[in-house]
């Protein structure tokens, strides 16, 4: 009975102490706890017929993050990340290194970021609290402001604030994907893996593409938020065509768009939508341009229609 007692102790204390925290600063507590703390996930990512386990580990070397994801099935495919370098290695294919301030696949990056940026599209709301991977959780509900996104929720350890459950949600509650943490281990100290990885000589980041003779395509509309990322030049698969390539994000939702002279590359005639990754196709005068991400299908349709050259 007394070690019934101190468990329920143990579970509310931290519920009291953190009863008036907003939604807000529970977000922003786990954006530091990403970026500051010693720690590793276990983790399934579920998403249509596919499941994934993952592990993930994080520490500070010589105040630089560095960070390693290991895929536990199939092939071996491993990320590390020292500061804003990533660099994929896997058996197939010599390792290569990009600029990022994330490895990609897991949380979204916008989750370490400045927490306040997402305001513009998105309203934070608490919900409430359970158990999950043997540690009590606080959910956040992330609820998008217009029909143009999805929504999100997540559930945060109450004594380090890490995500332990990432949830994304159509607008009537459907799931898309999840990620689900099944054990977390807060460390004392940095484990060997990251201090190698951080002495290791990864690849040189590969350079942009040459974006010669391209041309400069803008949005007249985007959803509230959203901002252009990237542009360059991608060749699409099946396809010896370049086309331009621009990516756009809120911090939450990334989009994809294609642009191509109509005829020089096949690109896709249908607008399809499974488990959250949307595609649509759109002509604009004598360009084709499809838009890929996991946002509503009709959003994607409009930010198509609204590209145009500058």
């Amino acid at each position: 009975m007394r070690l019934i007692l101190l468990a329920i102790i143990a579970m509310s204390f931290p519920a009291i102490a953190r009863e008036d925290m907003p939604a807000n600063a529970w977000l922003e507590n786990m954006s530091q706890a990403l970026r500051e703390q010693k720690f590793k996930i276990s983790l399934i990512q579920l998403q249509a017929d596919h499941i994934r386990p993952l592990v993930y580990i994080h520490g500070k070397i010589e105040d630089q993050e560095v960070a390693f994801l290991e895929h536990l099935n199939g092939p071996p495919k491993n990320a590390v990340r020292i500061n804003q370098t990533v660099t994929f290695i896997e058996h197939d294919q010599p390792a290569y290194s990009v600029y990022a301030n994330r490895i990609e696949g897991l949380f979204p990056v916008a989750f370490a970021g400045n927490i306040a940026k997402l305001e513009s599209g998105y309203q934070f709301v608490l919900g409430g609290r359970s158990r999950i991977a043997g540690r009590p959780g606080q959910l956040v509900r992330i609820i998008p402001k217009d029909k143009n996104r999805y929504g999100y929720q997540v559930w945060l350890d109450m004594d380090t604030f890490i995500p332990l459950r990432f949830d994304m949600l159509t607008g009537d509650k459907q799931l898309l994907e999840q990620i689900l943490v099944v054990e977390l281990l807060v460390l004392e100290e940095t484990p060997a893996i990251l201090k190698e990885a951080h002495k290791q000589e990864w690849p040189a980041v590969m350079g942009l593409p040459e974006r010669a003779g391209a041309e400069d395509w803008q949005f007249s509309w985007l959803p509230e938020g959203f901002k252009v990322l990237v542009k360059d030049q991608h060749r699409l698969i099946g396809s010896k065509e370049a086309v331009e390539y621009i990516a756009i994000s809120d911090g939450l939702a990334n989009v994809s768009v294609y642009v191509a002279k109509a005829g020089d590359a096949a690109l896709p005639e249908e607008l399809v939508t499974r488990n959250g990754l949307s595609l649509a196709t759109e002509r604009v005068g004598n360009a084709e341009v499809v838009a890929v991400g996991k946002v509503p299908a009709e959003t994607l349709s409009r930010i198509a229609k609204s590209i145009m050259l500058r």
